[in-house]
């Protein structure tokens, strides 16, 4: 069966049209990951190889207040939780898109580059100088950091409440009373000694348990160059 040419050829062209647009599309699809990619690259390095600078020129107006912390706050949530505030370049964590997308939209919105970016987070997340989810901080001036983006569960309960015998010197003897307290409540009555010197053989016990808790937790320390919370929520060495 023959079929008419002027239909063949409309045909062609149709099927030459659509085959040229598709490629025309996947051509432009194509240029704006592209282009995305790119951005994408420029803004990680420039978190991953930023350095401290005063501020920011934000747009004041455009800024949540809620996501608005001074150094102050900062500090008393790093020494809660056990974190470290450190310049965005000791950190070895990935940084999420959505950071990412954030700082983007950051840029559009008020019209400025951004640097200086702060992170904070555990000491493990840190590529820290010898001697667990972080939040990402702009610099905005006068000791103030704008809130970015925050990934992960560092500032659980679960982790406040591990950490809180390290938050000071105070918070770890008190940690060891009562763990030596709880220690010697489990030992039985007049295991050691009889029945008649039982008050005797709790203090004695309790005495005991307390030298033998802090030894080990001081000689822990010690060794692994441990500091308390207060101390080390912005130092850059890891024995800290």
């Amino acid at each position: 069966m023959m079929f008419p040419r002027t239909n063949l050829k409309t045909q062609l062209n149709k099927e030459k049209f659509k085959t040229t647009s598709n490629e025309g599309i996947l051509k432009q699809v194509h240029e704006v990951f592209k282009n995305v990619d790119v951005r994408n690259d420029e803004v990680l390095n420039k978190v991953i190889s930023g350095d401290s600078i005063g501020f920011n020129d934000f747009d004041f107006d455009k800024l949540q207040s809620s996501e608005i912390y001074h150094i102050d706050q900062i500090e008393k949530i790093c020494i809660t939780y056990r974190l470290r505030f450190l310049d965005s370049k000791y950190f070895k964590g990935k940084l999420p898109y959505e950071a990412i997308s954030k700082i983007k939209t950051l840029e559009e919105e008020h019209e400025t580059s951004l640097q200086g970016f702060k992170i904070m987070a555990p000491s493990k997340l840190f590529k820290l100088e010898n001697a667990d989810d972080p939040l990402l901080f702009a610099p905005i001036g006068n000791d103030y950091y704008y809130l970015i983006h925050k990934w992960g569960n560092d500032l659980s309960p679960f982790r406040k409440l591990m950490m809180w015998p390290f938050k000071t010197f105070e918070n770890f003897m008190l940690f060891v009373f009562l763990s030596a307290l709880i220690c010697t409540a489990l030992v039985p009555s007049g295991f050691f000694m009889s029945e008649d010197n039982i008050r005797t053989e709790f203090i004695l016990l309790f005495l005991f348990m307390f030298k033998w808790i802090a030894g080990i937790a001081l000689y822990y320390g010690f060794a692994k160059g441990k500091n308390f919370n207060t101390a080390i929520w912005r130092s850059k060495y890891y024995n800290a």
